[in-house]
């Protein structure tokens, strides 16, 4: 049994759930350390709130691509391509601010977490519904973008999903191992070496996603019989052919499967997604290592 498919959406997941984590565990410390333990049932029900709301967006989604799947309407094939375009479009949006803005405000984690915690706690009777909107946000907002990238990686079938499972119980363990067991762990290491999977993921994003919209272009002037969007015999928005290794390194099969999991490789590659490939993964890199060297020590402050 092939997992390569799951190795995408366990990086993302442990990325994300392991952020999340961090949230939470400061949040308990303080709350330990303000003698306000009696808020705790709160934290652990904005966690719930956020699994649920994620599973919610994630259920909606794949909802929507089910019912264009077996809708009978002609342009139903049209708007599924451009939906699952558009899905890959947010993800990459979602994912690269993320990856960008997380290792610039590390730092600040702890100090702003601190003191959005000690605001809820001057609202009286009021602190555990505080307390329960910011674990919520922040478990939402993370499961949000991981609901987001599955639904753009437009796999099918329960092998995704326990990528995700298992990214998920990773996340958990390290917050264990952090909080409750006061284990050292380099977190800074670890954000570095998921930071950079992450890029190349999120790369491989730009070549779906210009895929299903050269398919929703081919589908649209088969479909009109007065606008044609095709401009080159070999694609129809994506130019000239790069490459077609199905013969030789299938992207279906292993070590190919492998590769378009973690790098974004398609056995046919087309102009336009070789430009928009190097063109994203040059100018994110550049922003993620100048964000990385210019704050040598920013995530490990995070839980310091």
């Amino acid at each position: 049994m092939d997992f390569s498919s799951a190795l995408p959406t366990f990086v993302v997941t442990l990325r994300e759930g392991t952020e999340a984590a961090l949230v939470v565990g400061i949040v308990l410390a303080y709350l330990k350390k303000a003698a306000q333990t009696r808020l705790n049932p709160w934290v652990f029900a904005g966690i719930a709130a956020g699994m649920v709301g994620s599973l919610g967006v994630g259920v909606l989604f794949n909802g929507l691509l089910a019912a264009l799947e077996t809708s009978d309407q002609a342009s139903a094939p049209i708007v599924k391509q451009l939906l699952e375009a558009g899905f890959g479009v947010i993800a990459i949006g979602l994912l690269s601010w993320m990856l960008i803005w997380m290792t610039q405000q590390a730092r600040q984690l702890k100090s702003e977490v601190e003191g959005a915690i000690t605001s809820a706690l001057q609202q009286g009777n009021q602190a555990g519904w505080g307390v329960f909107s910011l674990v919520t946000i922040a478990v939402l907002r993370e499961g949000f973008e991981t609901v987001v990238f599955i639904a753009a990686q437009f796999q099918q079938g329960w092998i995704p999903a326990v990528g995700a499972l298992a990214g998920l119980v990773g996340a958990t363990l390290i917050g264990f191992l952090l909080f409750r067991l006061g284990v050292k762990i380099n977190l800074r290491q670890f954000f570095q070496v998921m930071g950079v999977l992450l890029l190349l993921i999120v790369s491989g994003l730009v070549v779906s996603a210009l895929r299903h919209f050269d398919q929703a272009a081919t589908l649209y002037s088969q479909f009109s019989e007065t606008t044609n969007l095709c401009f080159s015999t070999d694609s129809c928005i994506l130019g000239s052919q790069v490459w077609d290794l199905s013969t030789i390194l299938p992207d279906r099969q292993f070590p190919g499967i492998l590769l378009k999991a973690f790098l974004g490789y398609t056995q046919k590659l087309y102009l336009l997604q070789a430009i928009g490939y190097l063109a994203f993964l040059t100018t994110v890199g550049t922003l993620y290592l100048r964000s990385v060297t210019g704050q040598p020590g920013a995530t490990r402050s995070a839980v310091s």
